[in-house]
């Protein structure tokens, strides 16, 4: 079972925040929260084209992956906006910069560690199990994964080709992965749902990054909050 980390959330200060959405914002945000999993998370190590990174997001955030970790041990890059298509917002970015702290990560919060390529004791796709909460790592397609990542990896995973190209580019191969494993996720009997405490910090954080001038509207509520308390 992965570790949590509970967050106390303000409800009175949730509720204003929402009462500022309109109805449907709010539906949507509960609707697709219902579908978010962090049961599965994606890695991508190194990825010299951040336009790769950004539409893996993409696909994490289509297909429900809630956490995206990326180490930036050589390439500093940031995402770009324009290929992820507003993702940004709506998957929780973890940033490393280095593979053995990410690894070590997402070891303790209980995930097994899954490189995605070819190997002798690979996996096929269809035959992958999924009841164990995996963390699934991408490299390039010019270089793979790390050895550091080969060597710590719990399994490794392959998508079953049928041409002459041995390679598919990171962004392709992560989109067919996360879409396959999250679909069979969502029609088993895996507990792989957010927590209740996980759907309202989301929630939280959804509101906020929805609402223009959200610094003036913070600052007012809380100046309201000071007030009251300080006239009891």
């Amino acid at each position: 079972m992965v570790n949590i980390f509970f967050i106390m959330i303000d409800l009175d200060y949730l509720a204003f925040l929402e009462n500022i959405l309109t109805d449907n914002r709010k539906a949507k945000f509960l609707k697709v929260l219902e579908n978010r999993t962090k049961h599965f998370t994606v890695v991508v190590e190194d990825v010299f084209q951040m336009h790769n990174a950004s539409a893996v997001m993409r696909s994490c955030e289509v297909f429900g992956i809630q956490e995206l970790n990326v180490i930036e041990e050589r390439y500093g890059k940031s995402i770009d906006k324009e290929i992820a298509m507003g993702a940004q917002k709506w998957v929780d970015i973890n940033k490393f910069d280095n593979v053995t702290n990410c690894l070590d990560t997402l070891k303790k919060q209980g995930y097994q560690i899954i490189a995605t390529t070819p190997h002798e004791n690979d996996c096929l796709l269809d035959d992958f199990d999924i009841s164990k909460p995996s963390a699934l790592f991408f490299g390039t397609e010019r270089d793979g994964l790390s050895s550091a990542v080969l060597q710590k990896a719990d399994g490794f995973l392959k998508i079953p080709m049928a041409g002459f190209t041995e390679s598919l580019n990171i962004s392709v191969s992560a989109a067919i992965i996360i879409q396959n494993l999250t679909n069979r996720l969502r029609q088993s009997d895996i507990d792989w749902h957010l927590s209740e405490a996980e759907i309202l910090e989301k929630r939280l954080a959804w509101a906020k990054s929805s609402i223009k001038d959200i610094k003036r509207i913070e600052e007012r509520y809380f100046s309201e909050i000071k007030t009251k308390a300080g006239s009891n």
